[in-house]
């Protein structure tokens, strides 16, 4: 497992959007580009366990979201998704890729998803080539919140991120894990480190937000799937309580010729839970 201080001395801090985002790449720059993007709460340490792999085949690029992990955490951002799809974009083009892949988990699925929104409307300069999900809302009907999310999104919203405490952290992502894959004590140390870092708490409520934007823009969003131009995969974790076998069946419902590799052991983290078995999915779809 690379440790969250060996990740952070292999990343770099870049000012983009005049924020301060934690960046990391790995791999050949002349190999085709990947971007990974997180999911919520938490950062892009989450894909260390596929590091290693994916930096032999790609010229892998990852980031911190705004009020994610090691990035800044600001009080007075909206933490729109399209904000942070555009930090992904003006990224990419600091960096020269102009052509790119997306793996991407949970809040991460609803960036992509407005990404590849942009691609079908024709309003990016950039070119995905391919979509790969993990679990996540990818259809705001299919989403089914754990209570802490429920009361982040209600009025008392800004008093439960404050009383969150690394006990409740811990029990809950028990309950979102498979229960043959549960977190080590290291993977919550880190999720929680990564969570609490820069007042992390202080901003949970606000990034919760991202709940009704999908329900805002779910033609926009579902509609870049089934409208799709480039191949999209979704691999999933059937176990997964917010949005694992109910959120399959509805994928295959509305995607046509839907490409799906279900793993019927893991929950809502595959890529944390079972990271080369992650790995070799990904990897078969993209051969």
């Amino acid at each position: 497992m690379i440790s969250l201080k060996e990740w952070e001395q292999q990343g770099q801090y870049e000012k983009i959007k005049e924020r301060q985002i934690f960046t990391r790449q790995g791999g050949d720059k002349n190999m085709p580009a990947l971007l990974l993007i997180h999911g919520y709460p938490s950062a892009s340490w989450d894909w260390e366990g596929m590091w290693d792999e994916l930096t032999e085949r790609y010229y892998v690029i990852t980031l911190d979201m705004l009020g994610f992990g090691l990035s800044d955490k600001p009080k007075d951002a909206s933490y729109l998704i399209s904000e942070q799809a555009d930090i992904f974009e003006s990224f990419l083009q600091t960096l020269g890729v102009n052509n790119y892949h997306i793996l991407a988990h949970d809040y991460g699925d609803t960036v992509a998803q407005e990404l590849l929104a942009r691609q079908v409307n024709g309003s990016s300069k950039l070119t995905i080539h391919s979509v790969c999900f993990l679990n996540g809302g990818l259809f705001p009907e299919t989403h089914r919140p754990i209570l802490v999310q429920k009361l982040l999104l209600s009025p008392l919203g800004p008093l439960v991120s404050k009383l969150i405490s690394k006990q409740k952290f811990a029990a809950n992502l028990q309950r979102i894990f498979g229960p043959k894959t549960p977190p080590n004590t290291e993977v919550i140390d880190t999720l929680w480190q990564l969570l609490t870092h820069n007042n992390g708490l202080g901003v949970m409520h606000k990034l919760i937000n991202y709940i009704p934007q999908r329900k805002k823009y779910r033609k926009r969003w579902v509609g870049a799937i089934i409208d799709s131009p480039v191949p999209i995969k979704l691999i999933a974790g059937a176990k997964d309580p917010i949005s694992g076998q109910h959120m399959i069946e509805r994928y295959r419902t509305l995607i046509p010729n839907a490409n799906i590799t279900v793993m019927p052991d893991l929950g809502h983290y595959p890529q944390i839970e079972d990271a080369d078995a992650i790995s070799t999915a990904y990897l078969q779809f993209r051969d």
